[in-house]
């Protein structure tokens, strides 16, 4: 089993749009695969029509109370599984924080699913929290969706520092353009001359409309508009990544 975070401080950077399309396309060529949306806005659990509700909350599952296979939903796609989010995560932190090893409850949580799943995909939420230490220790690896922009840039440093603070292997980070526009000269000078002290994949996600249309869907860019631009990129990113997760 291998746990995949994706993660980056600020939101609107395309973080879920990644982590559907990339758990889809693992789905879709055999892996079992379950995604947990750990974020209180339940996008994840939006885009694969699943009722953002889980009995007991969030305290529920991390007490023991509720077992994580007591709320795993199927989705519309063969191998693929949700834990949907519950908008009661919004306190997570607070409870992770009752615990001793706090910073290891998640990863304790998981380790039962090994061999249930080949990947599990974690969609975090945008903050630098307990919770984001908790994802960032249970995850073999992270992935960073970054714009090519100065301040994008700049909190993908403060993710390299907070993992260094917290002892966490920042080899396990690794980061990709995402929300791309051509047309933009900053946005091409980034890409040309990438940051040098994480890990950057070459595959670039455009700015789309077909990623955007994935909340009239409610469906990956890479079933409902798999040739498009957006949809090759996803099928690009996701082979580049196979390679060494």
């Amino acid at each position: 089993m291998k746990v995949i975070a994706f993660y980056n401080v600020k939101g609107g950077i395309g973080k879920t749009a990644a982590t559907v399309n990339l758990a889809y396309l693992a789905a879709y060529e055999g892996a079992r695969t379950l995604v947990w949306d750990l974020d209180p806005q339940g996008a994840a659990s939006f885009y694969f029509r699943i009722k953002p509700k889980v009995k007991k909350g969030g305290k529920g599952l991390l007490t023991g109370k509720k077992a994580l296979d007591d709320v795993i939903k199927g989705t519309d796609y063969k191998r693929l599984d949700l834990i949907p989010s519950d908008f009661s995560y919004r306190n997570l932190d607070l409870e992770l924080d009752d615990f001793k090893k706090s910073d290891t409850r998640l990863r304790k949580l998981l380790k039962p699913l090994a061999e249930d799943y080949d990947f599990i995909f974690l969609d975090c939420p945008p903050s630098i929290s307990l919770v984001s230490e908790n994802t960032l220790i249970a995850a073999d690896t992270v992935i960073v969706p970054t714009i090519p922009t100065t301040l994008s840039l700049r909190t993908l440093d403060q993710i390299l520092d907070f993992c260094n603070k917290m002892n966490i292997d920042h080899s396990k980070i690794v980061a990709f353009f995402s929300m791309v526009d051509s047309r933009k000269k900053l946005h091409k000078q980034i890409i040309e001359n990438p940051p040098q002290n994480v890990r950057m994949l070459k595959t670039c996600i455009p700015y789309a409309s077909d990623v955007e249309q994935m909340g009239i869907y409610r469906q990956p860019v890479t079933v409902f508009a798999r040739n498009s631009r957006a949809g090759n990129a996803y099928q690009k990113l996701w082979h580049e990544i196979k390679r060494f997760v």
